[in-house]
C-alpha cells in the first residue's frame, strides 16, 4: 500500500501536558511542518490522497475524458467551500491520529473510512480512528483494539473545547463498535485483503475471546484556537470507559492552509 511516515517527524511531542478537571494528564504534541519541503509534501500528499482513491484505480474510476485532479477535486475530496472546509479539517484530524497510531504507536490501523464515500462532502459513518494489536495467531487477552474520537477545530482564533465533545462523542463507540468493526471487514474482503479481515475477524470475538479495549479522544487545533485552560476544564468522569481513555492534543500553525494545500496537491500530482 502506498503510506509514508516521513511528514510525522513534523509532529513533536513539546513535553508539556495539561491535567483535566478529572485528573487526567494529557500530552501536548506539536505539528511543526514545513511546506517548502518539497519531497516529504509530495510524498504526503500521495499518502493522503490514496485514502480517498487508490492511485492504481484512478484511471477506472475517473469518468472519461475527466482529469484525475479534477475528479478528486470535483467528486472525492471534500471541496474548499462550505461545508467542504470542515469536512476537510475533520478528515485531515482523523488521518493524522490514524497515521500517530499506526507510525509511532504501532498498531495496524485499516484505511478504509474514505474510498468509499458517497458525497464527498459528508463525514464518514461510524468509529473515527481504529487501531489493533495481536500479540500472536491465536487470541490473547493481551490483544488491543483502540478506539478513538477525533475533533477538530483549525479556524483561527475559534476557542471551543473540541476534547470534551470528543470524550462525550467517545461514549458513543461501544455501542457501534460491532457496526464499526463489520464496516472495516467487509471493505477490507472488497480489497481481497484476507490478512486484514483475519485481524477483524479476531477482534469480533470479544466474548469468548476478550481483549483489551483503550478508548481515545483526540483534539486537532490550529494554534490560535488552542487554549490549554479552556482543554483543561475537561471531564472525563461520566466517560463510559473513564479508566480505559487517554486523550491526546495535537496543535500547529495555520493548519486549514496546510489542510488546502494538501488537498491541492494531492489532485494535481495524480
Amino acid at each position: 500500500m502506498p503510506w509514508t511516515n516521513e511528514h510525522l517527524q513534523w509532529l513533536q511531542d513539546t513535553g508539556e501536558t495539561i491535567t483535566t478537571s478529572c485528573g487526567k494528564t494529557v500530552p501536548i504534541y506539536e505539528f511543526r511542518y514545513d511546506m517548502a519541503d518539497e519531497a516529504i509534501m509530495s510524498n504526503w500528499a500521495r499518502h493522503f490522497r490514496n485514502h480517498y482513491c487508490l492511485d492504481c484505480d484512478l484511471p477506472i474510476l475517473k469518468p472519461e475524458g475527466m482529469s484525475s485532479s479534477e475528479y478528486l477535486l470535483t467528486i472525492k475530496f471534500p471541496n474548499r467551500s462550505n461545508p467542504g472546509p470542515s469536512i476537510r479539517a475533520g478528515d485531515f484530524s482523523e488521518i493524522l491520529v490514524a497515521d500517530y497510531l499506526q507510525f509511532l504507536r504501532d498498531y495496524y490501523v485499516p484505511r478504509t473510512r474514505y474510498d468509499r464515500k458517497i458525497i464527498g462532502n459528508e463525514s464518514s459513518k461510524g468509529s473515527d480512528v481504529m487501531g489493533f494489536k495481536q500479540i500472536d495467531h491465536e487470541p490473547n487477552n493481551n490483544d488491543e483494539l483502540v478506539i478513538y474520537e477525533v475533533k477538530a477545530k483549525l479556524s483561527e482564533n475559534s476557542i471551543t473545547n473540541v476534547l470534551q465533545t470528543a470524550i462525550n462523542d467517545s461514549s458513543k463507540d461501544e455501542t457501534r463498535l460491532a457496526e464499526s468493526l463489520n464496516g472495516i471487514k467487509q471493505r477490507l474482503y472488497d480489497r481481497h485483503d484476507l490478512d486484514g479481515v483475519s485481524v477483524i475477524s479476531r477482534f469480533q470475538r470479544n466474548i469468548d475471546a476478550p481483549y483489551k479495549t483503550i478508548y481515545g479522544a483526540a483534539a486537532v487545533l490550529t494554534e490560535t484556537s488552542c487554549r490549554l485552560d479552556t482543554l483543561a476544564e475537561s471531564n472525563s468522569a461520566n466517560h463510559v470507559a473513564a479508566t480505559n481513555l487517554e486523550m491526546l492534543v495535537i496543535r500547529g500553525q495555520h493548519l486549514m492552509t496546510l489542510v488546502h494545500e494538501l488537498f491541492d496537491r494531492a489532485a494535481n500530482e495524480a
